[in-house]
């Protein structure tokens, strides 16, 4: 029997673990795939990153535990209570900007800034606004969703967008794709040069 590899965690991340559960919040996303988004910001140094969906944190803590000294993170929610457990446990970190905005606004109000790393994790840049953000690449960026394989916690007809999201990605000519059955599903793409 192959045990679980342990994994060494952000230093924040146990207290914001924590704080999460407290606060009631369950859609954070999965250990497996944070230690993926920290292995990928390590890939990009001095990067401008890209997360929508900030939740409480847990992924913006991985993410920030991968990026060097020079990179940049903006992470956006649009629920205040979750972020202010991110801006408690990590606002003190310079590289990282939180922003409590509905992501439709975000997207429409920053459609011209561009980035190394994109990590959607809510509803835009993912089901919605798909095009734009995916605009926001530069050459050779990441492009990161995850839970594309079936969740306990899917609403009716949410395989089927699932599904046509991965469609509409495979069918871009711009993009290099590889999907993954591991953790929750996840999906990387990586921007073409033009």
């Amino acid at each position: 029997m192959i045990e679980e590899i342990k994994q060494k965690y952000p230093e924040a991340y146990l207290a914001i673990d924590e704080a999460t559960r407290d606060a009631g919040f369950t859609m954070a996303s999965a250990t497996m795939t944070c230690s993926l988004l920290k292995t990928l910001a390590a890939s990009k140094p001095g990067g401008a990153f890209l997360e929508l969906g900030t939740g409480t944190g847990l992924s913006t803590s991985w993410i920030l535990e991968g990026m060097d000294t020079k990179a940049t993170l903006t992470s956006i929610d649009n629920d205040a209570q979750f972020l202010a457990i991110a801006e408690l446990f990590l606002g003190q970190d310079n590289r990282l900007k939180l922003e409590c905005i509905e992501g439709e606004d975000w997207v429409l109000q920053n459609k011209g800034q561009k980035f190394d790393y994109i990590f959607a994790d809510t509803w835009h840049g993912k089901y919605l606004l798909l095009n734009e953000v995916l605009d926001m690449l530069k050459p050779g960026a990441f492009y990161i969703i995850d839970d594309m394989l079936p969740q306990e916690n899917w609403p009716e007809g949410h395989a089927e967008k699932a599904l046509r999201l991965i469609e509409d990605l495979e069918q871009r000519e711009d993009l290099v794709l590889t999907k993954q059955c591991w953790a929750t599903g996840i999906v990387i793409a990586t921007k073409k040069a033009p």
